[in-house]
């Protein structure tokens, strides 16, 4: 707001100056009698009255502006949001089981796909008496060569899409999957059910990579005592006692347990990000393997026994104890069994079979 000013001059000298500001005002006064006072006093009850008048002037103009539009806000200003959102769905879960004997998983809410093939009979506990170190080696086989397309096509096709591959596999089954945008999770899911050819450069590699996983594993203190919890709860040469971590598999125990194992029968796709299950369904049908599904693999079976384990590791300087006990079948009753171990001083842990606190 402008300044103003006013002042009244008596005997030639200023008697009173005003200025009135945003928010302040700031009052000089040199007062020679009443009269003096009395004609200050009538000045500023004229500038009160001028912006009082001023201030109703603006408010007035400021209604008057905008007025009323015939027009919705979506009319008048195109491209604006919606102001009445529809409701937050939650995610919506669809299953089938195909005629092949996969069964296919998806959910329609996450904003990225990951696309998950898991075989629950490809971990060690399906090894043969001559297959130990298979299915470590079988994991490293994952987006190889296979039904006409060569590794490097595989992975090209996959990075062309800024997908992000990953394979995983234990003591009781495999997993092989990726990461990518919604829209392109159809496109790719096919590459995770190549029939694999074998080739010599591709097992070899598995080889070395098992072998070389297998070495850091041993030196690995916790791995080391997961592997003696298991031999010594379900004996150590049990499918389920043996370590998962073994090299040496050979060529032929590697194809045999692969081609065992790694089948559509039994195995689970499982998908997020998938809008439209049906149609995800009848891609799967077109692109997957059409061959006779064969038998299920069977689960390696072993009994819980109960045993003591204990290994010398003097180069330690001290002690790794871990104490286990027979898990139930049930993952989350699991994993509240996990937390009730929970008292600050262990570490309680859960692993497919067993659970138990660690110290160390």
């Amino acid at each position: 707001m402008q300044a103003i000013s006013s002042n009244h001059f008596a005997s030639g000298l200023p008697v009173a100056h005003v200025q009135i500001f945003a928010h302040n005002v700031h009052l000089n006064l040199t007062a020679a009698d009443d009269s003096t006072t009395i004609d200050v006093v009538c000045v500023l009850a004229t500038i009160i009255t001028m912006l009082s008048r001023q201030v109703a002037t603006a408010g007035a103009r400021v209604g008057a502006a905008r007025g009323f539009s015939v027009l919705t806000a979506a009319e008048e200003f195109p491209g604006l949001p919606s102001t009445s959102p529809g409701e937050k769905k939650g995610s919506v879960a669809s299953v089938t089981t195909l005629p092949s004997g996969l069964t296919v998983v998806t959910e329609n809410a996450s904003l990225t796909s990951t696309v998950s093939l898991t075989f629950p009979n490809a971990g060690s506990s399906s090894e043969g008496s001559s297959e130990a170190g298979a299915a470590i080696a079988s994991r490293y086989l994952s987006f190889k060569s296979g039904s006409g397309l060569s590794s490097a096509l595989i992975f090209r096709n996959i990075e062309d899409v800024g997908a992000t591959p990953f394979s995983s596999a234990g003591r009781r089954g495999a997993t092989v999957g990726f990461t990518a945008a919604r829209e392109n999770a159809a496109f790719i899911a096919p590459l995770l059910a190549t029939e694999c050819s074998f080739e010599k450069w591709d097992v070899k590699e598995a080889q070395q990579l098992a072998a070389a996983e297998a070495a850091e594993a041993t030196s690995n203190a916790q791995v080391s005592l997961s592997d003696q919890i298991y031999a010594a709860a379900y004996g150590a040469q049990s499918s389920m006692g043996r370590s998962y971590y073994t090299a040496g598999a050979s060529r032929a125990a590697i194809v045999a347990f692969y081609e065992r194992n790694y089948i559509l029968n039994g195995a689970v796709l499982a998908a997020t990000g998938i809008a439209d299950h049906e149609a995800f369904l009848r891609m799967v049908e077109e692109e997957f393997p059409s061959s006779a599904p064969g038998a299920a693999a069977s689960e390696g079976g072993a009994a819980y026994m109960g045993g003591e384990a204990r290994v010398a590791a003097p180069s330690t300087g001290y002690a790794h104890v871990a104490l286990a006990f027979e898990g139930p079948t049930s993952a989350p009753l699991m994993n509240v069994m996990k937390h009730c171990l929970d008292n600050g001083s262990a570490m309680p842990f859960a692993a497919p079979g067993i659970i138990g606190v660690y110290g160390g």
